[in-house]
């Protein structure tokens, strides 16, 4: 027993010579860390102070007629492109312009293969905007780094890590006085603020990641970026609520940084309040939405009481034979007419699964029924990705056998988008958690039923009473649709014209006038400060 005592001693005092070395050798270690840490911060910062001043005299060396004065740049990577984003950005350049003669105007952009008056042309064709005067635009040759097929896994991290180097490309070709972020890539701005010097600024049309998207994953929904496998794993789920944690903790620190932030919608509001904590320089700029051109024009259903000839006028108004009416004699073709780019989130699916079970439901009134209806699918195609999902949604179409009632109209120019809807009977839309949608408002003012999902800016913002009148429908699954879109051709002709008329008279709170003004009165406090 005393052999086992004494060697029980030996081994523990022998412990507590080695946890005394240790320690030991980890205090000896300590300050050479800490020396070793302020070397590298002060060389960091050395680095940082180095970058900065090489970019500050870039910056007074700009040349071109408009080198001696103050520059605004856009950071838009796909400005040639035709969606609401882009609509922001021209009118946002048309509205500063107008303001600020003595300013210079510079655009960021990734679009490759064409010239800047291609693009000026592209933005009047689409949109019906031309800019007072000529403007720089900056072409940047790695755009495919901030794509999303680039990052098969980790895709968030990877496109905001490759927004960085692209916004780096940006800061050495151009170096601004004031940054505007108009395309929600937010870990740009440090750049630009830190080493370029510049205020910054950012309008927001959807965060990159959002309390909606943790609940996706945290609920193990396999809902559009969660893949099957990891949904019914609740480790991996674990783990990428973890990953998703971290990043909007590192987009909030990013987001941050911008001395103003602009946002597009109550919905977007709330997120962007959560995550970038800024409340006192955040405000809703809702975007702008060409309703003039639609509201200038008049509803169809009161042309018959003026072109009709005396006699005819109430037999039009009782069978709905105006284009745009649709009464229950109604003999034309109801369009239902969708707006949106081809992209994953604006669901396009369901649209073609919802038009399906509404022709399933009117067969049942003969031949007829079918042959009455017909779905138009409006929107831009901005890469190969985009083309091959509208094969892909072709064939679906073939394989649910309503390929012959489904049309497909891709980057149509603005007559042919106006056209479209204002002959259609309703508007679609089945984007979940949408931001704002300009495509519902463009419906709602072309004098459409407009059928929206039922979430974010369409619920929020859009689709709500206007002087307690119905303005719209919502939904959000394949038979909700197809019922909504039951009812409104069932509606009678006068309640349909009725309902349009408040639809229209909501709009007009976000015409182009009203974005200029706010957008304008948003940004005055860093544009007061440009001395031309």
């Amino acid at each position: 027993m005393e052999g086992d005592d004494h060697h029980h001693h030996d081994h523990s005092h022998h412990l507590s010579m080695c946890s005394c070395d240790i320690i030991r050798l980890l205090w000896s270690l300590l300050l050479p860390c800490i020396y070793l840490s302020l070397v590298l911060s002060l060389l960091l910062g050395l680095v940082v102070l180095g970058i900065r001043a090489w970019l500050q005299g870039r910056r007074g060396t700009r040349g071109g007629p408009d080198g001696k004065k103050p520059m605004v740049a856009f950071f838009h990577p796909y400005c040639n492109g035709g969606g609401g984003g882009e609509r922001v950005l021209w009118c946002a350049l048309r509205a500063l312009q107008n303001r600020y003669p003595g300013v210079a105007f510079a655009v960021y952009t990734g679009d490759q293969g064409v010239t800047g008056e291609q693009i000026l042309e592209g933005a009047r064709q689409r949109f019906n905007i031309v800019l007072p005067r000529p403007i720089t635009f900056v072409f940047l040759s790695h755009r495919a780094m901030v794509e999303a097929g680039s990052y098969p896994h980790f895709t968030l991290l990877g496109q905001s890590l490759g927004s960085v180097f692209l916004g780096w490309e940006a800061l050495t070709s151009l170096v601004p006085d004031v940054y505007v972020d108009s395309m929600g890539y937010a870990f740009t701005m440090p750049l630009f603020r830190y080493l370029g010097g510049c205020m910054v600024a950012s309008y927001v049309h959807y965060p990159t990641v959002s309390t909606d998207m943790l609940s996706v994953v945290r609920n193990r929904n396999p809902r559009f970026n969660n893949a099957d496998y990891i949904s019914a794993n609740p480790v991996l789920s674990a783990v990428k609520v973890l990953y998703y944690c971290l990043f909007a903790l590192l987009y909030g620190l990013a987001g941050g940084c911008s001395h103003l932030v602009m946002v597009n919608s109550t919905w977007t509001l709330g997120h962007i309040l959560a995550l970038w904590r800024a409340p006192d320089r955040t405000s809703v700029v809702y975007p702008p939405c060409d309703v003039r051109s639609f509201l200038e024009l008049p509803l169809e259903e009161e042309e018959p009481e003026e072109e009709e000839e005396e006699g005819w006028e109430e037999l039009g108004q009782e069978t709905g034979k105006v284009v745009g009416s649709g009464g229950a004699g109604d003999k034309k073709c109801h369009s239902i007419v969708s707006v949106g780019q081809f992209r994953p989130e604006k669901d396009h699916q369901l649209q073609i699964r919802a038009f399906r079970k509404l022709l399933d439901r009117k067969e049942a009134e003969g031949p007829e029924g079918r042959e009455s209806l017909k779905l138009v699918l409006i929107g831009g195609c901005r890469n190969e990705e985009d083309e091959d999902r509208v094969l892909m949604l072709r064939g679906l179409c073939m394989e649910l056998g309503v390929a012959d009632r489904v049309e497909f109209r891709l980057n149509v120019p603005y007559e042919e988008l106006q056209k479209e809807l204002v002959s259609a009977t309703i508007g679609l839309h089945t984007m979940w958690n949408e931001h704002f949608g300009i495509g519902v408002v463009e419906c709602m003012a072309a004098g459409t039923i407009i059928l929206a999902h039922k979430s974010g800016g369409p619920m929020l913002d859009i689709v709500v009473p206007h002087q307690g009148a119905q303005t719209g429908f919502l939904a959000d699954s394949d038979d909700s649709y197809a019922a909504a879109m039951e009812t409104i051709l069932a509606l009678p002709a006068a309640e349909r014209l009725e309902m349009r008329r408040n639809a229209r008279l909501s709009v007009e709170r976000f015409s182009d006038h009203e974005f200029e003004s706010c957008f304008l009165s948003a940004t005055e406090p860093l544009m007061a400060g440009l001395r031309p």
